[in-house]
């Protein structure tokens, strides 16, 4: 059995089609973009009505309890300070849909 605290988390941030940002945490980003993407079952309803998708940040965080904290911390912030991480932190957008 895979102990889920031990595995590598991430915390994102998706720019969505009408320029909102969607935070969220995941131990599978591949698999968690897919569902946003709605290529799988189980991406957030919020992302599936925004499309096209642009994954522009990521980091990665040691446990989902310290990801869960820092998406808290993010969601709190403007989109002025979301944005300013942005830009400070992550040099490439990738498209989604693509």
């Amino acid at each position: 059995m895979i102990d889920i605290s031990k595995k590598n988390w991430f915390v994102y941030l998706l720019e969505c089609g009408d320029q909102t940002l969607y935070c969220g945490i995941t131990n599978n980003i591949e698999n968690r973009l897919k569902q946003h993407r709605g290529e799988i079952s189980g991406g957030a309803r919020y992302t599936r009505s925004r499309t096209p998708l642009k994954l522009v940040y990521q980091e990665q965080i040691e446990t989902r309890s310290m990801a869960l904290k820092r998406e808290t911390l993010i969601k709190k912030m403007s989109r002025k300070e979301k944005l300013e991480l942005i830009k400070n932190n992550f040099n490439s957008e990738v498209d989604l849909n693509h």
